[in-house]
């Protein structure tokens, strides 16, 4: 039994370490904080999710966002692969108007599309490197 509590514990543990990196990846994307809400599928004015997760409490508790969170790293490592010399337009990427996305922002497709759009955004990077 005490095998279990601690497997729960280390699940959410590493849950609050994706919590601060997801945090510091919209730093970097220097997103509003109703894209973050939105790009996690929170209520766009859910500020005390947000706060929370800042402060590494478990993120993800639903699949969805978990999923999503998984999606949001994909693409940043994506990112940073495309552009390994640009940190700046890798970080710049998610806010930039796209022709492929009918000249919308990668955020404003997911805001859009909801998953839907996270998906399609990582499938264009999946693409453009190839994978």
């Amino acid at each position: 039994m005490e095998m279990m509590a601690d497997s729960r514990n280390k699940t959410s543990e590493d849950r609050g370490v994706l919590a601060r990196m997801v945090m510091a990846l919209f730093d970097h994307w220097k997103l509003s904080t109703e894209e973050q809400a939105v790009l996690l599928g929170l209520a766009a004015l859910n500020r005390s999710a947000l706060t929370r997760y800042r402060k590494g409490e478990p993120i993800g508790t639903s699949r969805d966002q978990y999923e999503r969170v998984g999606h949001l790293l994909a693409i940043h490592k994506n990112l940073r692969l495309l552009f390994p010399e640009n940190r700046d337009l890798a970080y710049r990427w998610m806010s930039t108007r796209n022709k492929a996305f009918d000249n919308l922002t990668p955020v404003e497709v997911i805001r859009e599309w909801g998953f839907s759009g996270l998906l399609m955004v990582r499938s264009y990077l999946d693409r453009a490197r190839g994978v």
